[in-house]
Protein backbone atom coordinates (compact mmCIF):
# COMPACT_ATOMS: atom_id res chain seq x y z
CA UNK A 1 0.00 0.00 0.00
CA UNK A 2 3.00 2.13 0.98
CA UNK A 3 4.58 2.05 -2.43
CA UNK A 4 1.51 2.64 -4.37
CA UNK A 5 0.89 5.81 -2.45
CA UNK A 6 4.45 6.71 -2.93
CA UNK A 7 4.38 5.90 -6.77
CA UNK A 8 1.28 8.00 -7.02
CA UNK A 9 2.68 11.04 -5.15
CA UNK A 10 6.04 10.63 -7.41
CA UNK A 11 3.78 10.08 -10.54
CA UNK A 12 1.89 13.34 -9.45
CA UNK A 13 5.46 14.98 -8.97
CA UNK A 14 6.96 13.97 -12.64
CA UNK A 15 3.20 15.45 -14.22
CA UNK A 16 3.85 19.04 -12.29
CA UNK A 17 7.52 18.77 -13.28
CA UNK A 18 6.29 18.51 -16.76
CA UNK A 19 3.54 21.21 -17.27
CA UNK A 20 5.69 23.90 -15.23
CA UNK A 21 7.32 26.76 -16.97
CA UNK A 22 11.39 27.78 -16.75
CA UNK A 23 10.06 31.16 -15.25
CA UNK A 24 14.03 32.07 -15.01
CA UNK A 25 14.57 33.90 -17.61
CA UNK A 26 11.30 35.78 -17.43
CA UNK A 27 12.09 36.90 -13.50
CA UNK A 28 15.61 38.03 -14.56
CA UNK A 29 14.26 40.45 -17.51
CA UNK A 30 11.76 42.16 -15.05
CA UNK A 31 14.15 42.06 -11.55
CA UNK A 32 15.44 45.57 -12.58
CA UNK A 33 11.50 46.70 -12.95
CA UNK A 34 10.35 44.88 -9.79
CA UNK A 35 13.65 46.75 -7.68
CA UNK A 36 12.61 50.17 -9.00
CA UNK A 37 9.37 49.44 -7.92
CA UNK A 38 10.32 47.78 -4.34
CA UNK A 39 12.41 51.26 -3.76
CA UNK A 40 9.04 53.72 -4.65
CA UNK A 41 7.24 50.99 -2.22
CA UNK A 42 9.22 51.47 0.90
CA UNK A 43 9.79 55.31 0.05
CA UNK A 44 6.29 55.55 1.64
CA UNK A 45 6.36 55.77 5.28
CA UNK A 46 4.49 52.92 6.81
CA UNK A 47 4.01 54.26 10.86
CA UNK A 48 0.46 54.03 11.63
CA UNK A 49 0.72 56.82 13.54
CA UNK A 50 0.99 58.73 10.41
CA UNK A 51 -2.45 57.96 9.05
CA UNK A 52 -2.30 59.75 6.15
CA UNK A 53 0.67 58.17 5.20
CA UNK A 54 -1.14 54.49 5.79
CA UNK A 55 -3.51 56.00 3.35
CA UNK A 56 -1.04 56.58 0.69
CA UNK A 57 0.03 52.95 0.97
CA UNK A 58 -3.05 51.85 0.09
CA UNK A 59 -3.31 53.84 -2.60
CA UNK A 60 -0.30 52.76 -3.80
CA UNK A 61 -1.58 48.90 -3.45
CA UNK A 62 -4.88 48.99 -4.70
CA UNK A 63 -3.59 50.96 -7.91
CA UNK A 64 -0.71 47.85 -8.62
CA UNK A 65 -3.17 44.97 -8.30
CA UNK A 66 -6.33 46.46 -9.58
CA UNK A 67 -3.99 46.19 -12.85
CA UNK A 68 -3.75 42.54 -12.28
CA UNK A 69 -7.34 42.32 -11.94
CA UNK A 70 -7.97 42.85 -8.36
CA UNK A 71 -10.69 44.65 -7.19
CA UNK A 72 -10.12 46.21 -3.71
CA UNK A 73 -11.90 48.27 -1.10
CA UNK A 74 -11.43 49.11 2.63
CA UNK A 75 -13.22 47.39 5.29
CA UNK A 76 -14.20 49.54 8.12
CA UNK A 77 -12.45 48.58 11.74
CA UNK A 78 -12.27 49.87 15.23
CA UNK A 79 -8.70 52.16 13.88
CA UNK A 80 -7.26 51.81 10.41
CA UNK A 81 -9.04 50.21 7.88
CA UNK A 82 -8.42 46.73 6.09
CA UNK A 83 -7.25 46.88 2.62
CA UNK A 84 -9.21 43.60 1.24
CA UNK A 85 -8.84 42.29 -2.40
CA UNK A 86 -10.50 40.07 -4.48
CA UNK A 87 -10.15 38.17 -7.52
CA UNK A 88 -12.94 35.45 -8.48
CA UNK A 89 -11.78 33.69 -11.42
CA UNK A 90 -14.45 30.65 -11.12
CA UNK A 91 -17.08 29.82 -8.36
CA UNK A 92 -16.07 26.58 -8.51
CA UNK A 93 -12.25 27.03 -8.05
CA UNK A 94 -10.77 26.61 -4.58
CA UNK A 95 -10.20 30.22 -2.54
CA UNK A 96 -7.27 30.95 -1.05
CA UNK A 97 -6.74 33.76 1.62
CA UNK A 98 -3.25 36.11 1.79
CA UNK A 99 -2.29 37.88 4.47
CA UNK A 100 0.19 40.53 4.52
CA UNK A 101 0.27 43.88 6.20
CA UNK A 102 1.79 47.17 5.16
CA UNK A 103 2.47 48.66 8.83
CA UNK A 104 6.64 48.60 9.70
CA UNK A 105 7.81 48.77 13.19
CA UNK A 106 9.03 52.32 14.33
CA UNK A 107 12.26 53.67 13.88
CA UNK A 108 14.96 55.63 15.52
CA UNK A 109 17.06 57.28 12.65
CA UNK A 110 20.04 58.09 14.60
CA UNK A 111 20.28 54.47 15.04
CA UNK A 112 20.59 53.65 11.48
CA UNK A 113 24.11 53.91 8.56
CA UNK A 114 21.79 56.52 6.41
CA UNK A 115 20.15 59.40 6.50
CA UNK A 116 16.20 58.36 6.34
CA UNK A 117 15.17 54.67 6.82
CA UNK A 118 12.27 55.59 4.60
CA UNK A 119 14.85 56.58 1.83
CA UNK A 120 16.10 52.90 0.72
CA UNK A 121 19.35 52.61 -0.68
CA UNK A 122 20.95 50.06 -2.81
CA UNK A 123 24.49 48.72 -0.82
CA UNK A 124 27.40 45.62 -1.32
CA UNK A 125 28.76 43.95 1.61
CA UNK A 126 32.82 45.38 1.56
CA UNK A 127 35.90 42.83 2.76
CA UNK A 128 35.67 44.21 6.14
CA UNK A 129 31.99 42.94 6.41
CA UNK A 130 30.82 46.66 5.91
CA UNK A 131 27.66 47.76 3.84
CA UNK A 132 28.59 50.48 1.21
CA UNK A 133 25.83 52.11 -1.09
CA UNK A 134 26.08 51.72 -4.71
CA UNK A 135 24.11 53.85 -7.08
CA UNK A 136 20.67 52.41 -8.41
CA UNK A 137 21.78 53.18 -11.82
CA UNK A 138 23.83 49.65 -10.62
CA UNK A 139 20.61 47.69 -11.32
CA UNK A 140 21.02 48.32 -15.36
CA UNK A 141 23.76 46.09 -15.51
CA UNK A 142 24.22 42.60 -14.11
CA UNK A 143 22.44 42.24 -10.92
CA UNK A 144 23.96 40.74 -7.56
CA UNK A 145 21.72 38.53 -5.67
CA UNK A 146 23.52 39.42 -2.44
CA UNK A 147 23.37 42.89 -2.78
CA UNK A 148 20.74 44.51 -0.02
CA UNK A 149 17.84 47.73 -0.32
CA UNK A 150 18.01 48.95 3.09
CA UNK A 151 14.95 50.41 4.69
CA UNK A 152 12.48 50.55 6.90
CA UNK A 153 9.50 47.98 6.08
CA UNK A 154 12.27 46.76 2.79
CA UNK A 155 11.64 42.74 4.20
CA UNK A 156 9.13 43.06 6.82
CA UNK A 157 6.39 43.03 4.97
CA UNK A 158 6.61 45.13 1.75
CA UNK A 159 8.60 42.46 0.12
CA UNK A 160 6.72 39.73 0.08
CA UNK A 161 3.61 42.14 -1.10
CA UNK A 162 5.93 43.33 -4.05
CA UNK A 163 7.03 39.78 -4.76
CA UNK A 164 3.75 38.53 -5.01
CA UNK A 165 2.42 41.05 -7.07
CA UNK A 166 5.60 40.48 -9.36
CA UNK A 167 4.49 36.96 -9.37
CA UNK A 168 0.72 38.14 -11.17
CA UNK A 169 2.28 40.49 -13.66
CA UNK A 170 4.04 37.91 -15.14
CA UNK A 171 1.31 35.26 -15.45
CA UNK A 172 -0.66 38.20 -16.51
CA UNK A 173 1.70 38.98 -19.59
CA UNK A 174 1.89 35.24 -20.53
CA UNK A 175 -1.67 35.47 -20.72
CA UNK A 176 -2.11 32.68 -17.60
CA UNK A 177 -4.04 33.00 -14.44
CA UNK A 178 -4.05 31.77 -11.28
CA UNK A 179 -5.28 28.14 -10.51
CA UNK A 180 -7.57 28.98 -7.54
CA UNK A 181 -9.56 32.38 -6.28
CA UNK A 182 -7.87 34.35 -4.93
CA UNK A 183 -8.26 37.02 -1.48
CA UNK A 184 -6.07 39.25 0.23
CA UNK A 185 -6.22 41.15 3.41
CA UNK A 186 -3.45 44.09 4.02
CA UNK A 187 -3.36 44.58 7.82
CA UNK A 188 -2.23 48.20 8.50
CA UNK A 189 -1.51 47.66 12.36
CA UNK A 190 0.28 43.91 12.22
CA UNK A 191 3.41 45.40 14.39
CA UNK A 192 1.15 46.81 16.93
CA UNK A 193 -1.45 43.77 17.49
CA UNK A 194 -3.90 43.38 14.43
CA UNK A 195 -6.45 45.13 16.59
CA UNK A 196 -8.60 46.82 13.72
CA UNK A 197 -8.00 43.60 11.45
CA UNK A 198 -9.03 41.55 14.26
CA UNK A 199 -12.17 44.17 15.22
CA UNK A 200 -13.47 42.86 11.62
CA UNK A 201 -13.66 39.47 11.87
CA UNK A 202 -16.81 38.94 12.83
CA UNK A 203 -18.42 41.32 10.48
CA UNK A 204 -16.57 40.35 7.08
CA UNK A 205 -16.29 36.75 8.05
CA UNK A 206 -18.52 36.00 4.97
CA UNK A 207 -16.39 38.15 2.78
CA UNK A 208 -13.03 36.57 4.41
CA UNK A 209 -14.21 32.61 4.04
CA UNK A 210 -11.50 30.92 2.24
CA UNK A 211 -10.58 27.31 2.04
CA UNK A 212 -7.14 28.02 2.92
CA UNK A 213 -5.24 30.70 4.20
CA UNK A 214 -1.41 31.73 3.37
CA UNK A 215 0.57 34.54 5.50
CA UNK A 216 3.61 35.80 4.00
CA UNK A 217 5.46 37.12 6.55
CA UNK A 218 8.78 36.50 8.55
CA UNK A 219 12.10 35.10 7.45
CA UNK A 220 12.77 31.95 5.26
CA UNK A 221 14.73 29.22 7.23
CA UNK A 222 18.70 30.58 7.45
CA UNK A 223 19.23 28.30 4.79
CA UNK A 224 17.53 30.31 2.58
CA UNK A 225 15.95 27.54 1.11
CA UNK A 226 12.39 27.60 0.07
CA UNK A 227 10.38 27.08 3.13
CA UNK A 228 6.92 26.31 4.41
CA UNK A 229 6.32 26.93 8.10
CA UNK A 230 3.01 25.11 9.32
CA UNK A 231 2.37 26.85 12.55
CA UNK A 232 3.70 29.30 15.32
CA UNK A 233 3.70 29.27 19.00
CA UNK A 234 1.23 31.03 20.81
CA UNK A 235 1.96 33.55 23.99
CA UNK A 236 1.16 34.09 27.53
CA UNK A 237 2.23 36.74 30.22
CA UNK A 238 2.30 37.04 34.02
CA UNK A 239 4.32 39.00 36.12
CA UNK A 240 5.27 38.09 39.84
CA UNK A 241 6.10 40.25 42.51
CA UNK A 242 7.58 39.39 46.04
CA UNK A 243 7.40 41.64 49.03
CA UNK A 244 9.54 43.09 52.14
CA UNK A 245 8.87 45.60 54.07
CA UNK A 246 5.80 48.07 52.78
CA UNK A 247 8.80 51.49 52.25
CA UNK A 248 12.56 50.83 51.05
CA UNK A 249 14.61 50.67 53.67
CA UNK A 250 18.35 51.66 54.34
CA UNK A 251 20.74 48.76 53.84
CA UNK A 252 22.86 50.20 56.62
CA UNK A 253 20.18 50.33 59.26
CA UNK A 254 18.23 47.07 58.06
CA UNK A 255 20.37 45.20 56.40
CA UNK A 256 20.15 41.43 58.19
CA UNK A 257 16.62 42.69 59.68
CA UNK A 258 14.92 43.24 56.83
CA UNK A 259 14.27 40.20 53.94
CA UNK A 260 14.99 41.31 50.90
CA UNK A 261 12.58 40.42 48.02
CA UNK A 262 14.79 39.87 45.34
CA UNK A 263 15.99 36.90 46.98
CA UNK A 264 12.98 35.56 47.48
CA UNK A 265 11.76 35.92 44.04
CA UNK A 266 15.12 34.74 43.08
CA UNK A 267 14.52 31.59 45.18
CA UNK A 268 10.95 30.93 43.87
CA UNK A 269 12.12 31.42 39.99
CA UNK A 270 14.53 28.87 40.55
CA UNK A 271 11.96 26.66 41.73
CA UNK A 272 10.92 26.57 38.76
CA UNK A 273 13.48 25.36 36.18
CA UNK A 274 16.39 23.28 36.43
CA UNK A 275 19.95 24.05 35.63
CA UNK A 276 19.49 22.54 32.15
CA UNK A 277 16.54 24.51 31.27
CA UNK A 278 13.83 22.44 31.81
CA UNK A 279 10.37 23.42 33.57
CA UNK A 280 10.27 21.49 37.39
CA UNK A 281 6.40 23.13 37.27
CA UNK A 282 4.18 19.84 37.19
CA UNK A 283 2.71 19.02 33.99
CA UNK A 284 3.81 21.57 32.49
CA UNK A 285 4.67 19.73 29.35
CA UNK A 286 1.55 17.17 29.30
CA UNK A 287 0.08 15.98 26.10
CA UNK A 288 3.74 16.38 24.23
CA UNK A 289 4.52 14.14 21.98
CA UNK A 290 7.66 13.49 20.20
CA UNK A 291 6.92 10.31 18.55
CA UNK A 292 9.36 9.07 15.39
CA UNK A 293 7.13 10.16 13.11
CA UNK A 294 7.29 14.11 14.62
CA UNK A 295 10.85 13.40 15.53
CA UNK A 296 11.83 12.72 11.51
CA UNK A 297 9.96 15.39 10.43
CA UNK A 298 11.96 18.10 13.04
CA UNK A 299 15.41 16.54 11.79
CA UNK A 300 14.78 16.98 7.83
CA UNK A 301 15.07 20.81 8.77
CA UNK A 302 18.67 21.55 7.77
CA UNK A 303 20.07 23.07 10.99
CA UNK A 304 23.26 22.53 12.10
CA UNK A 305 23.70 22.68 16.23
CA UNK A 306 26.91 24.04 16.17
CA UNK A 307 26.27 26.99 13.47
CA UNK A 308 23.63 28.05 15.85
CA UNK A 309 25.76 27.89 19.09
CA UNK A 310 28.40 29.88 17.10
CA UNK A 311 26.45 32.28 16.09
CA UNK A 312 24.54 32.83 19.62
CA UNK A 313 28.02 32.44 21.23
CA UNK A 314 26.83 30.06 23.67
CA UNK A 315 28.79 26.76 24.96
CA UNK A 316 25.40 24.63 24.88
CA UNK A 317 22.21 24.73 24.67
CA UNK A 318 19.23 24.02 27.16
CA UNK A 319 17.89 20.23 27.46
CA UNK A 320 14.18 20.53 27.12
CA UNK A 321 14.54 19.50 23.04
CA UNK A 322 16.98 17.44 21.48
CA UNK A 323 18.12 20.05 18.85
CA UNK A 324 17.02 23.29 18.07
CA UNK A 325 13.52 22.33 16.34
CA UNK A 326 12.57 20.38 18.82
CA UNK A 327 13.22 22.71 21.47
CA UNK A 328 10.61 25.05 19.40
CA UNK A 329 8.12 21.97 20.39
CA UNK A 330 7.32 22.76 23.90
CA UNK A 331 6.14 25.39 25.88
CA UNK A 332 8.49 28.19 27.45
CA UNK A 333 8.90 29.92 30.97
CA UNK A 334 11.11 32.85 29.52
CA UNK A 335 11.82 35.73 33.01
CA UNK A 336 11.61 39.08 30.17
CA UNK A 337 12.62 41.39 32.64
CA UNK A 338 13.24 42.09 36.70
CA UNK A 339 12.77 45.02 38.31
CA UNK A 340 12.90 46.71 41.50
CA UNK A 341 11.32 49.53 43.57
CA UNK A 342 14.25 51.71 42.78
CA UNK A 343 14.47 52.84 39.20
CA UNK A 344 16.28 55.97 38.96
CA UNK A 345 19.60 56.73 37.66
CA UNK A 346 22.50 55.57 39.56
CA UNK A 347 22.66 53.35 42.64
CA UNK A 348 20.44 53.40 46.25
CA UNK A 349 21.69 51.59 49.28
CA UNK A 350 18.72 50.63 49.72
CA UNK A 351 16.87 47.53 50.37
CA UNK A 352 13.69 47.60 47.93
CA UNK A 353 10.60 47.32 49.47
CA UNK A 354 9.32 44.84 46.08
CA UNK A 355 10.86 42.83 43.15
CA UNK A 356 8.93 41.53 40.22
CA UNK A 357 9.92 39.24 37.50
CA UNK A 358 7.82 39.84 34.25
CA UNK A 359 7.65 36.18 32.38
CA UNK A 360 6.42 35.53 29.06
CA UNK A 361 5.11 31.75 28.27
CA UNK A 362 5.78 30.88 24.42
CA UNK A 363 2.69 28.20 24.15
CA UNK A 364 1.99 25.18 21.67
CA UNK A 365 -1.04 23.68 20.42
CA UNK A 366 -1.00 21.37 23.24
CA UNK A 367 -1.72 24.02 25.94
CA UNK A 368 -3.93 26.27 26.78
CA UNK A 369 -2.78 29.65 27.79
CA UNK A 370 -4.71 30.13 31.11
CA UNK A 371 -3.97 26.12 32.02
CA UNK A 372 0.08 26.79 31.53
CA UNK A 373 -0.49 30.12 34.04
CA UNK A 374 -2.80 28.17 36.52
CA UNK A 375 -0.12 25.50 36.72
CA UNK A 376 2.42 28.49 37.27
CA UNK A 377 0.07 29.89 40.43
CA UNK A 378 -0.79 26.27 41.78
CA UNK A 379 3.44 26.02 41.85
CA UNK A 380 3.80 28.91 43.44
CA UNK A 381 1.11 28.06 46.20
CA UNK A 382 2.86 25.03 46.68
CA UNK A 383 5.70 27.03 47.71
CA UNK A 384 4.44 28.35 50.90
CA UNK A 385 3.57 31.94 49.45
CA UNK A 386 0.07 33.80 49.73
CA UNK A 387 -0.94 34.15 46.51
CA UNK A 388 -2.55 37.53 45.25
CA UNK A 389 -3.84 39.73 42.32
CA UNK A 390 -3.45 42.85 44.23
CA UNK A 391 -0.94 45.05 46.22
CA UNK A 392 -1.23 42.81 49.78
CA UNK A 393 -3.02 44.71 52.89
CA UNK A 394 -1.14 45.78 56.10
CA UNK A 395 -3.08 42.90 57.75
CA UNK A 396 -1.94 40.64 55.17
CA UNK A 397 1.83 41.46 55.38
CA UNK A 398 2.29 41.35 59.37
CA UNK A 399 -0.06 37.66 58.92
CA UNK A 400 2.06 35.97 56.18
CA UNK A 401 6.02 36.26 55.32
CA UNK A 402 5.60 34.94 51.84
CA UNK A 403 3.39 36.96 50.04
CA UNK A 404 3.51 36.97 45.69
CA UNK A 405 0.80 39.16 43.59
CA UNK A 406 0.32 36.69 40.45
CA UNK A 407 -1.17 39.01 37.19
CA UNK A 408 -1.60 37.28 33.99
CA UNK A 409 -3.07 37.30 30.75
CA UNK A 410 -3.61 34.07 28.98
CA UNK A 411 -2.87 35.72 25.34
CA UNK A 412 -3.07 33.95 22.28
CA UNK A 413 -2.91 30.02 21.86
CA UNK A 414 -0.58 28.27 19.46
CA UNK A 415 -2.19 26.96 15.82
CA UNK A 416 -0.50 24.07 13.47
CA UNK A 417 -1.96 23.01 10.48
CA UNK A 418 -0.72 19.06 9.78
CA UNK A 419 2.25 18.80 7.46
CA UNK A 420 0.78 15.77 5.78
CA UNK A 421 -2.72 18.43 4.88
CA UNK A 422 -3.70 17.97 1.26
CA UNK A 423 -2.77 21.66 1.21
CA UNK A 424 0.45 21.66 2.79
CA UNK A 425 0.87 18.58 0.22
CA UNK A 426 0.10 20.40 -2.99
CA UNK A 427 2.39 23.30 -2.13
CA UNK A 428 5.27 21.15 -1.06
CA UNK A 429 4.71 18.88 -4.63
CA UNK A 430 4.80 22.64 -6.17
CA UNK A 431 7.93 23.96 -4.77
CA UNK A 432 9.86 20.62 -5.39
CA UNK A 433 8.89 20.37 -8.84
CA UNK A 434 9.73 24.71 -9.84
CA UNK A 435 12.87 24.06 -7.66
CA UNK A 436 13.86 20.57 -8.36
CA UNK A 437 14.15 20.37 -4.13
CA UNK A 438 11.54 19.47 -1.15
CA UNK A 439 11.32 22.94 -0.20
CA UNK A 440 12.36 22.84 4.34
CA UNK A 441 9.38 22.17 6.15
CA UNK A 442 8.74 23.84 9.71
CA UNK A 443 6.47 22.27 11.92
CA UNK A 444 6.87 25.20 14.29
CA UNK A 445 8.55 28.47 14.03
CA UNK A 446 9.34 30.00 17.59
CA UNK A 447 7.58 33.18 17.28
CA UNK A 448 3.69 34.44 17.56
CA UNK A 449 1.88 36.31 15.05
CA UNK A 450 -0.83 39.03 15.77
CA UNK A 451 -3.32 37.01 13.74
CA UNK A 452 -3.67 33.67 15.07
CA UNK A 453 -6.84 34.34 16.69
CA UNK A 454 -8.33 35.06 12.96
CA UNK A 455 -6.95 32.01 12.07
CA UNK A 456 -9.84 30.03 15.00
CA UNK A 457 -12.01 32.28 14.23
CA UNK A 458 -12.50 31.63 10.54
CA UNK A 459 -11.15 28.27 11.28
CA UNK A 460 -9.26 27.70 8.33
CA UNK A 461 -6.01 25.57 7.45
CA UNK A 462 -3.30 28.17 7.14
CA UNK A 463 0.46 27.89 6.04
CA UNK A 464 3.40 30.48 6.57
CA UNK A 465 5.25 31.21 3.58
CA UNK A 466 8.21 33.06 4.44
CA UNK A 467 10.40 34.43 1.90
CA UNK A 468 13.03 36.94 3.25
CA UNK A 469 16.34 36.37 4.03
CA UNK A 470 16.68 35.49 8.14
CA UNK A 471 19.22 38.45 8.80
CA UNK A 472 17.07 41.11 7.86
CA UNK A 473 17.37 43.09 10.55
CA UNK A 474 13.31 42.72 10.94
CA UNK A 475 12.08 45.18 13.77
CA UNK A 476 15.80 47.03 14.42
CA UNK A 477 17.85 49.48 12.45
CA UNK A 478 18.98 48.80 9.35
CA UNK A 479 16.60 46.00 8.12
CA UNK A 480 16.94 45.09 4.53
CA UNK A 481 16.16 42.57 2.03
CA UNK A 482 18.55 40.44 0.04
CA UNK A 483 17.84 41.12 -3.61
CA UNK A 484 18.51 36.80 -4.05
CA UNK A 485 15.71 36.45 -1.76
CA UNK A 486 13.44 38.99 -4.00
CA UNK A 487 14.33 37.08 -7.03
CA UNK A 488 13.52 33.72 -5.47
CA UNK A 489 9.94 34.78 -3.83
CA UNK A 490 8.99 35.55 -7.12
CA UNK A 491 9.47 32.07 -7.94
CA UNK A 492 7.92 30.88 -5.11
CA UNK A 493 5.04 32.70 -5.93
CA UNK A 494 4.51 31.17 -9.26
CA UNK A 495 4.90 28.02 -7.86
CA UNK A 496 2.10 28.85 -5.26
CA UNK A 497 -0.17 30.27 -7.96
CA UNK A 498 0.90 27.21 -10.36
CA UNK A 499 -0.73 24.78 -7.59
CA UNK A 500 -3.75 23.38 -8.38
CA UNK A 501 -6.30 23.12 -5.58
Amino acid sequence: MKSIIAISIFSLILSSLSAQENWDPKINSKLSEVLVSHKEFVSIPNLPADKQKMYENIDWVKNRYEKVGFQLKKLESSTLPVLFAQRILDPTFKTVLFYFHLDGQAVKPKMWNQKNPFLPMLKEQKEDGDWRAIPWSSLKGEINDDWRIFGRAAADDKAPIIMFLSALELLQKQHQNPKFNIKIIFDLEEEYGSQGFLSTLKKYKEAYRSDYMIIMDGPAHNSNQPTLTFGCRGIATCSITTYGSKLPQHSGHYGNYVSNPVFSLSRLLTSMKSDDGKVLIKDYYKGININKVVSNILNSVPDSTIDINNSLLIHKAESVGENYQEALQYPTLNVRQIGTSWKGEGLKTIIPEYATANIDVRLVVETDGKLQLEKIKKHIKNQGFLVLDRVPTDKERLENFKIVTFKGNSGVNAFRTPLNSPFGEKLRISLTSIFGKKPVSIRTMGGTVPIISAISELNIPAIIVPMVNMDNNQHNPNENIRIGNIRQGIKICLAILNTSL
